[in-house]
């Protein structure tokens, strides 16, 4: 007998805890971030961009240190639309034989090439190359791959005349091909030079390598007369256009454009161009860091949108599918609170974690999420963030009371319930309304629906109609935060009415 009861009590309360433990205990969900879900609208983008990630998937990686439009910048192409145009707007595309090439330096795209016409541009007025005057410091700039660097291939090309004391000088720019090297040659267009015919010439030192990205710049300072040419950052050649052929003393030849022609990019050229760029000032005026790295060196910033969870849930874990190479690195960092209407850059504070750790004290209504990506010390790799995911806890809604009843007196309405068989229950919302199923009742004296009865199985809602028909259900709510509610209970009526004694 006695180990029958035993074996009773055991089987009594392992089909109560059946009933009850489910409810006491919080469900770890997982919500998704990118990876095929693709990623949502960020909040914050600094200095990143969607791109592609592992799987071909979309993926948040550092943006490249493309260029972008100054108060200096004279003629910018980027070469990232089908057919390339003047992002300064300064010049008209009147001649495209250029190919948009998934191969390139900065960006997405690159401008492909083949033998033909390339790129030519009319200078609006005012621009460099679409005024008649002396124009002051300039710098020329683009990334290059050629295919063969064959002698002849021209990447640049412009010729025009001036009149100088009633006589038309020639005038030529032109980067070609020769000896392996990129050779620029200046004609007629240094006001007062006419050493060898008003012909300047200045070449790389080093040779050009076919299949390999090379960051050119001419420049020329109209404060010291330097032109120079640079690789890469280093330096190649330079002159000083100056009376005395140096740095100091003597007077500065000026840069002076004449007639306004057109200007030709890679007229005879095999391979990619990327971010071809004039600006009117010289290089040693511009900060060297934005030049020859791929990515930037101050790394990037991502944010998520505020996630809409439900109250007190609770971050555990974050898991993060990313591509990290060698000197690069991701931060990561979470937020979470109630009310994001007063939430600012700095509140609530940023809390770093680590990827796939466990995560204590961020819980709230929404999570927002948010990554700082570093590149490499050479500027040439970038940390590549695919998918992450969040790991949380989501307190479960308690169940429903099993039955409910309604007794109509006059001008109310009494509710009884039975208890909710689920321990989180906190208490009880009242709903009524005027039609099945569609609760929006405001004429109770108790206020409109839903009537919050607290922890109790019973309520008397007043001030209502004799004679109309009402609609009533309840729902439990947590003890852990009363919005966390349940599911209503089944439906009842009932119509109030004054009775005759």
């Amino acid at each position: 007998m006695r180990t029958k009861g035993h074996s009773f009590i055991v089987i009594v309360s392992f089909l109560t805890m059946a009933f009850i433990v489910p409810a006491l205990f919080a469900e770890e969900k997982i919500m998704t971030l990118g990876g095929k879900e693709g990623w949502p609208v960020l909040s914050r983008k600094d200095g990143v961009v969607i791109d592609k990630g592992r799987f071909g998937y979309d993926a948040v990686k550092l943006d490249t240190n493309s260029r972008k439009v100054s108060l200096m910048s004279d003629l910018l192409l980027d070469f990232e639309e089908d057919s390339p145009e003047d992002l300064c707007g300064n010049y008209e595309v009147i001649l495209n034989e250029v190919t948009p090439a998934s191969r390139c330096k900065m960006g997405k795209r690159g401008g492909l090439i083949r033998e033909n016409n390339g790129l030519r541009l009319r200078g609006k007025k005012g621009s460099l190359f679409g005024s008649e005057n002396a124009t002051g410091s300039f710098e020329l700039e683009f990334w290059l791959y050629p295919f063969v660097a064959e002698n002849g291939e021209i990447v640049f090309s412009w010729r025009s005349s001036r009149t100088v004391a009633g006589y038309p000088l020639y005038q030529i720019i032109r980067a070609s091909f020769y000896g392996n090297r990129l050779q620029w040659v200046f004609t007629n267009v240094f006001d007062g030079y006419v050493d060898n015919s008003g012909e300047i010439s200045i070449s790389s030192y080093r040779t050009i390598i076919p299949n390999t990205w090379a960051h050119h710049s001419i420049s020329y300072n109209q404060d010291t007369g330097l032109l120079e040419y640079r690789i890469n950052g280093e330096l190649e050649s330079l002159k000083y256009l100056t009376s005395t052929g140096k740095e100091s003393g003597g007077s500065v030849y000026m840069f002076q454009t004449g007639v306004t022609a057109d200007i030709d990019i890679c007229p005879q050229f095999s391979g990619v161009i990327d971010d071809f760029h004039i600006s009117r000032q010289a290089a040693s005026e511009i900060d060297p860091e934005l030049n020859y790295d791929t990515y930037r060196k101050e790394g990037g910033r991502f944010e998520t949108q505020p996630i809409l969870i439900s109250s007190c849930a609770r971050l555990t874990k974050i898991s993060v599918l990313a591509d990290i190479p060698e000197q690069t690195d991701v931060v990561y960092f979470v937020r979470s609170g109630d009310n994001i209407f007063s939430w600012d850059e700095n509140y609530p504070e940023w809390i770093p974690v680590k990827n796939n750790e466990e995560i204590s004290n961020v819980s709230g209504l929404y999570f927002q999420l948010a990554a700082d990506l570093y590149s490499d010390g050479g500027g040439q790799h970038s940390p590549v963030v695919t998918q992450m995911d969040l790991y949380y806890t989501e307190t479960p809604p308690p169940l429903p009371p099993f039955s409910v009843k309604a007794q109509p007196s006059d001008e109310s309405v009494t509710l009884t319930w039975s208890y909710s068989i689920d321990n989180n229950a906190g208490g009880y919302y009242v709903y009524y309304g005027e039609r099945p199923g569609e609760y929006l009742g405001r004429e109770a004296a108790e206020g409109p629906s839903p009537v919050n009865a607290g922890n109790q199985n019973s309520i008397t809602i007043t001030g209502l109609k004799n004679g109309k028909i009402y609609y009533f259900a309840v729902a439990a709510y947590s003890k852990m935060d009363s919005r966390i509610m349940g599911d209503l209970s089944k439906e009842v009526y009932a119509r109030p009415l004054k009775y005759k004694k």
